[in-house]
C-alpha cells in the first residue's frame, strides 16, 4: 500500500480525526487576485516561464488570448518568457491568427515526428514540453471567451512563491452557454456526473479540486516530464492523478480564477 493510496488516505482520517481534504484546501487554495505580476517577476529568480495554448480550429478566440498575454505579460510586465501555440491539425486559420497575434506557432505533427502523431489534446500537451524550454509551463485552453490574463498570473503564483508546490490547477465558475442565453452555472456536466464520483471512489484526496477536468493549470517542468500524458481528452485529469501519486497532495495547489467561459458541448434532449 503506497502512502497516497485511497486506503492509506482513509486510515489517516481515522487516526487523526482531521479531514485532510479540508485541511489541504485551507492551505493550498489561492485566488488569482492574491498575486501581482510585478511581484512574480521578482520571484522568478532566474526561472523561465512558458505559456502553451493547444489549439484545434480556434481561430475566433486564440488571437485574442495570445494578444492579451503578449501585451500584458510579455511586453508590459516580463512575466512570460515564451508564448507558444501548438496547432493540432487545424483546418481553419488558427495558426495564422495566433502567429499574427504574436505567438510562436508549432505544428503538432512536426514535433518528434518519428514517434508518431496521435489525435487529441494530450498529444499536443506532451509534445509542447519538447517545443518549449521554460522551467515552469502554463497550459491554457485556446477556446476561452472573456479571457483574463489573471488566469496565467494566478496559476503561476503558488509555483513561484510556495516552496514544494509543483502543480497548480485552476478553479472557476463555469457558466453554461446554450447558444440562446448564458446561465450562471451548469457547465461541466462530465465533471459532476463522472469525474467527481471517480475521484471519490479511487482518489478521495483529490475531491477538494473544484474543476478536476479544467484545462487551465501549470507545473514545473521537472514534475511534468516525470509523468505520462494520456493521448486524448483524459489528459487533464490524468495529469492531476499522476502528479498526486508521484508527489503527494501537499505539492498540489488550486487557484480560484473567477469566471471561465468557453464553448460548451450541446446537451442532448432526453425523451
Amino acid at each position: 500500500m503506497t502512502e497516497n493510496s485511497p486506503t492509506a488516505f482513509a486510515d489517516r482520517i481515522d487516526a487523526t480525526g482531521v479531514d485532510p481534504v479540508r485541511d489541504w484546501s485551507a492551505r493550498r487554495t489561492y485566488r488569482a487576485a492574491d498575486f501581482r505580476p510585478a511581484d512574480l517577476v521578482a520571484a522568478k529568480a532566474g526561472r523561465r516561464v512558458s505559456v502553451v495554448l493547444p489549439a484545434r480550429n480556434e481561430e475566433s478566440t486564440v488571437g485574442v488570448i495570445v494578444e492579451a498575454l503578449r501585451t500584458e505579460l510579455v511586453i508590459g510586465v516580463p512575466l512570460i518568457d515564451e508564448l507558444v501555440v501548438v496547432d493540432s491539425h487545424s483546418t481553419d486559420t488558427t495558426a495564422a491568427v495566433a502567429r499574427t497575434a504574436g505567438a510562436r506557432v508549432v505544428a503538432q505533427g512536426e514535433i518528434l515526428p518519428a514517434l508518431g502523431d496521435v489525435p487529441g489534446k494530450g498529444e499536443a500537451l506532451w509534445k509542447s514540453l519538447v517545443a518549449t524550454d521554460g522551467d515552469i509551463v502554463v497550459f491554457l485552453d485556446s477556446d476561452l471567451r472573456e479571457f483574463d490574463t489573471d488566469f496565467a498570473v494566478g496559476l503561476l503564483g503558488p509555483l513561484l512563491t510556495e516552496p514544494g508546490v509543483v502543480f497548480s490547477k485552476g478553479a472557476f465558475d463555469r457558466p453554461l452557454d446554450d447558444g440562446r442565453t448564458v446561465l450562471p452555472a451548469g457547465g461541466g456536466r462530465v465533471t459532476e456526473l463522472v469525474a467527481r464520483p471517480l475521484l471519490a471512489t479511487h482518489w478521495p484526496a483529490l475531491t477538494g479540486f473544484i474543476q478536476p477536468l479544467g484545462g487551465e493549470y501549470a507545473g514545473t517542468r521537472a514534475a511534468l516530464e516525470s509523468i505520462p500524458f494520456a493521448g486524448a481528452y483524459g489528459v487533464d485529469i490524468g495529469i492531476l492523478i499522476d502528479l498526486y501519486e508521484a508527489f503527494g497532495l501537499d505539492a498540489l495547489a488550486q487557484v480560484d480564477l473567477g469566471r471561465r467561459v468557453h464553448r460548451n458541448s450541446p446537451t442532448p434532449r432526453w425523451p
